[in-house]
């Protein structure tokens, strides 16, 4: 009677503040509005020990209620992830328990493999459900905001390699290489030899397979490793999507290790998300508690300032800064539209428990990007300490021409996705004859181990 009392005046409490498409049904069969408006969002409770999750609605608190089954909840992603929040900011300070926290963290080499297995390898064909055919796991960017995803995507990868100034030949490393989409174009675009890596058996396996489709053994090798075991120099250095799992106590020491990995005349780019806090603390009403249990363990994120000088202590200059949150949060609201179309394949590929942790992850995300409680930022750097001639005037060479896809030596890229999500390439010269650059080496040619 006491928690139902409780449950009562909240009720009343929230009503009278705010009106939401919202209906709660109560275990013994009643229910109740919180607007005049159809509703858009129903949270059941099977029974009254229930109603103490609806007492303290964090996200962390509901959002762990409906991956552990305690709730039903019914609506879309979008829709819970909306209402949720508006419960909280209703019921609850954003000081104090639901404040933005700093957990520390141990990071070791089995803890981080551990962390990215239990969240990269739930199924390769779980991840098709949701992402582009070349399986492309981070930020898109819709460089005229009405694209695809899948051409978003495309686009992300060549303005990456555009801010790396690839050239042919040279050597590039891609830490956290996912699926291998980036590795792929840069051999397919530029003929350069790469080297990827990942700590997923997962990912490993399938993009070592789309390598040996797509012909290009023999300037791309996946492996299965950790960035604190590779050996050798690299003309450019790419990380997307890897960094957020180092630990922010650690960032020195991985910038680091990209700088004693980096030739020295060398280019590298960060591509990861970042805390909007400057003291690194977690999104507000328990977001990042939530994602910490259930979706990427040992994950942190820095904030920009945190990691421009993490960056600078390793020697690295950094010559380019891009904010991409807008992309973000469209690239999860995609992601989040496509993993609702396929709801019943996800629910079969891993279960109903991270079916639902899935489920409100994405659109969580995208409702933080959207309410900049994180970012997303590329980061050019190179060396510290070298002359002002090294260095490029404009950031002209990172937009393509308008009539193609540019890679800085006259000639242009056109490509397209082939079967299986390969992405294809035609090397075109100015005069739109077919060329191909000279063969270069192979890739165990160079010493890189």
């Amino acid at each position: 009677m006491f928690v139902q009392n409780r449950l009562t005046s909240w009720i009343a409490g929230i009503r009278r503040q705010i009106a939401l498409p919202l209906r709660i049904e109560l275990w013994n069969g009643q229910h109740v509005d919180f607007s005049t408006e159809t509703p858009r969002v129903t949270i059941r409770l099977p029974n009254v020990s229930a109603a103490r999750y609806l007492l303290t609605p964090s996200l962390s608190n509901l959002g762990a209620a409906y991956v552990e089954g305690a709730i039903e909840v019914r609506g879309r992603a979008h829709d819970m992830i909306a209402i949720v929040n508006a419960l909280a900011r209703t019921t609850l300070k954003a000081e104090g328990k639901f404040a933005r926290i700093v957990r520390g963290m141990v990071h070791s080499k089995q803890k981080d493999a551990e962390a990215i297995r239990y969240h990269y390898d739930v199924s390769n064909e779980f991840y098709q459900q949701f992402l582009d055919p070349a399986m492309v796991y981070s930020c898109a960017y819709f460089e005229d905001g009405d694209e695809d995803l899948a051409t978003a995507q495309a686009k992300k990868i060549d303005h990456i390699l555009r801010k790396i100034e690839l050239r042919p030949n040279q050597t590039l490393l891609d830490i956290g290489c996912g699926w291998g989409a980036l590795v792929i174009r840069a051999a397919q675009q530029y003929r350069a030899r790469c080297v990827g890596i990942t700590l997923s058996e997962n990912q490993f396996a399938l993009a070592k397979e789309r390598v040996r489709r797509a012909g290009l053994e023999h300037l791309v090798e996946i492996r299965l490793q950790d960035y604190r075991d590779v050996r050798g120099r690299f003309d450019r250095i790419t990380s997307v999507g890897m960094f957020e799992h180092v630990g922010i106590k650690h960032l020195p020491e991985y910038f680091a290790a990209i700088h004693k990995l980096l030739a020295d005349d060398g280019v590298v780019m960060n591509h990861g998300i970042t805390t909007t806090d400057p003291d690194n603390g977690e999104t507000p009403y328990g977001g990042g508690e939530f994602i910490g249990k259930y979706v990427f363990p040992q994950g942190e994120l820095a904030h920009i300032g945190h990691v421009l000088k993490a960056m600078q202590q390793a020697k690295l200059e950094v010559g380019d800064v891009e904010n991409l949150r807008r992309h973000y949060a469209r690239t999860c609201a995609i992601w989040t539209d496509n993993f609702e179309a396929h709801a019943e394949r996800a629910r079969a590929l891993a279960g109903d428990k991270r079916y639902r942790i899935w489920h409100v992850y994405l659109a969580g995300c995208s409702y933080a990007f959207e309410q900049d409680w994180i970012s997303l930022y590329q980061i050019v750097c190179r060396k510290a300490g070298q002359r002002s001639a090294a260095l490029p005037w404009s950031r002209r060479h990172m937009y393509p021409a308008p009539a193609s896809i540019g890679i800085g030596i006259g000639i242009g890229a056109h490509y397209a996705l082939a079967d299986a999500g390969l992405p294809s390439f035609t090397l075109l010269q100015e005069d739109g004859g077919a060329a191909m650059a000279s063969t270069p080496p192979a890739i165990n040619s160079f010493k890189a181990t």
